[in-house]
């Protein structure tokens, strides 16, 4: 059995329900080629590099998947053709990390916080 870690970004406008839909429909997908979703992460609504198809945003979900390579082909196959989905990308890891959470809001931690430190 292999490991990956495969993200997808949706579109800017894709209402919390239909990121639901999504997650649970690429699930099924994994599920029924004999893969195993190991963790599922919601990264939410990120900043872009660069414009994708007139979005400046995009919302990140990210998958920690455990399967054969026939299982990524049909995924990739089925989100190719998918219009809510602005990228998807599959990285073939040794081991998961599945301590650390990259984009869990800090306790404490708010945007205004940064800004009132630079004015002192």
């Amino acid at each position: 059995m292999n490991l990956y870690e495969h993200t997808i970004i949706t579109r800017q406008d894709t209402s919390p329900s239909e990121i639901k839909q999504l997650t649970e429909k690429y699930s099924k997908i994994v599920e029924k080629n004999e893969g195993e979703i190991v963790k599922t992460e919601d990264w939410g609504l990120l900043n872009l590099s660069y414009l994708i198809k007139k979005n400046k945003k995009g919302s990140y979900i990210h998958f920690k998947i455990k399967g054969k390579g026939n299982v990524i082909d049909e995924l990739e196959k089925n989100e190719a053709i998918d219009k809510k989905l602005l990228r998807y990308l599959t990285v073939r890891v040794k081991k998961f990390d599945l301590e650390a959470n990259y984009f869990a809001k800090r306790e404490g931690e708010d945007k205004y916080d940064k800004k009132e430190s630079y004015r002192n």
